[in-house]
């Protein structure tokens, strides 16, 4: 898609708002849209429906509906007029973002694939200051468009070595180092937690260590949930409810594509990405509820439920990493709980901290980002749900406060690291479209995170 500012060619894109005034007899309601064809020009009205609710977020998905009516007529060069719409920096940039998102298909598995393309962009603004955001915006949603391929591509064909093939593929050329430990060095470091859910399974775990130096300043680590497929093992998951679990690696692909918009853009920082990739399968070597496990803290584990085993992964990569890498501060992201889809919806992450201060800057990022995180609350007492009679931990807290109480349990292997869990299970993969997403993955808190870092 190229984007340029004040050559007007093209198809006419003129917004305008319900009740006002607008030369046709058009009614200016969201998401109508009026051609208007003549030998001299062609226009498409679009309704921005009423004035004193358009926001930048809903400017998003106007034009990323907008897109799909483009498509329709085949106008695949487009000058968006001013109408309206009085343009700025910040709104240029969201109709641009609502054009990207609308524009992305995952057609991998489809034997006729996706034949459109907007091919020009025009914008009636003097944009020429503009152009730098443009460009990172474009390399931020690349990141999110990796994460939305990686998270959408069936298990047959992501397990985890190739997810480490993915990875170093789509890194090759940029600044970021690609360490990868196999099941035995896995054994020889302790990693015992995660290594109980990888035994179901005939495909080798794969911890990957991935290092963005952009500078030499302390470290932030992201860690990243990398379950590629999840029957739920012995605590075994209904049919329905096993058919999209390709996507429970979505945490893992949030800090890959996290970490390419960072390397692509040249952010000033030295992040980690850390994960361990393993699937959640049945065999008669799988772990079983009522074992007592190990972890790389030392902590005994009760197994309670072994559909429960995303937050075992991260037990041991948390503990790794605050133990090894020593970051200033370190956030994991997992669909780690239906529970909090039932708390939150699919709209908004929820989140648990060790740290106010943290929780604050990772919301402020998601306001810039358009993006929904609520903090849930983190009492001591959320602590006891936890409590086993035989090991140290249990790896569920019961019925109630399953989203917190998950996330408490994450807060025991982090050691003294500022830390925020992030529980994308509602928001990362979606059963039916939503505001500008489409069915399946949506890249969530790819764009919170490249803020957060890029701000701190």
């Amino acid at each position: 898609m190229n984007i340029s500012f004040n050559r007007k060619s093209g198809v006419i894109l003129r917004a305008v708002f319900e009740g006002e005034s607008n030369g046709f007899d058009f009614d200016g309601k969201e998401n109508n849209f009026l051609p208007i064809i003549s030998s001299e020009e062609k226009t498409l009205l679009m309704g921005l429906g009423k004035k004193d609710k358009l926001t930048a977020d809903k400017v998003k998905i106007l034009f990323f509906n907008a897109y799909k009516e483009l498509k329709k007529y085949k106008f695949d060069n487009v000058s968006v007029a001013k109408g309206d719409l009085l343009l700025c920096d910040d709104l240029v940039l969201a109709v641009y973002e609502g054009f990207l998102h609308s524009s992305y298909s995952f057609d991998k598995y489809k034997s006729e694939k996706e034949d459109f393309e907007l091919k020009n962009l025009d914008f009636e603004y003097e944009g020429e200051k503009v152009n730098d955001r443009i460009e990172e915006l474009t390399n931020v949603m690349k990141g999110v468009f990796l994460t939305r391929d990686l998270t959408n591509t069936a298990a047959m064909d992501l397990y985890p070595k190739t997810l480490v093939q993915e990875i170093k593929k789509e890194f090759d050329g940029l600044n970021i180092d690609v360490e990868v430990f196999g099941r035995k060095k896995i054994e020889q470091l302790g990693m015992k937690a995660y290594l109980s859910v990888s035994l179901g399974s005939d495909k080798e775990p794969q911890f990957i260590i991935m290092h963005y130096k952009g500078s030499d300043d302390e470290p932030i680590a992201l860690v990243g949930k990398g379950v590629t497929y999840d029957s739920g093992g012995y605590s075994i998951k209904p049919a329905e409810g096993m058919a999209t679990m390709h996507c429970d690696m979505a945490g893992s692909a949030t800090v890959v594509g996290a970490l390419k918009a960072l390397a692509l853009n040249g952010i000033k920082k030295n992040v980690y990405g850390v994960v361990a990739a393993t699937e959640n399968l049945i065999n008669g070597s799988a772990y079983k509820t009522g074992d007592i496990i190990g972890s790389l803290s030392g902590k005994t584990i009760e197994v309670a439920n072994t559909d429960a085993e995303g937050r075992l992964t991260l037990a041991d990569a948390l503990f790794y990493t605050a133990d090894t890498i020593k970051p200033k501060f370190m956030i994991d992201m997992a669909t780690l709980t239906g529970a909090m889809v039932v708390s939150l919806g699919w709209q908004y992450t929820g989140a648990i901290t060790n740290n106010q201060e943290l929780m604050d800057k990772v919301i402020a990022s998601s306001k810039k980002a358009g993006e929904y995180v609520w903090q849930m609350p983190s009492d001591d007492f959320y602590k006891k749900y936890n409590e086993s009679k035989f090991a140290d931990i249990r790896n569920i807290g019961g019925r109630y406060a399953g989203g917190i109480t998950a996330g408490m349990f994450l807060g025991e292997f982090v050691k003294d690291t500022k830390w925020v869990h992030l529980d994308i299970a509602g928001p990362a993969y979606l059963d039916n479209a939503m505001g500008y997403y489409g069915y399946g993955a949506t890249g969530v808190m790819v764009k919170t995170i490249y803020q957060l870092v890029k701000d701190e």
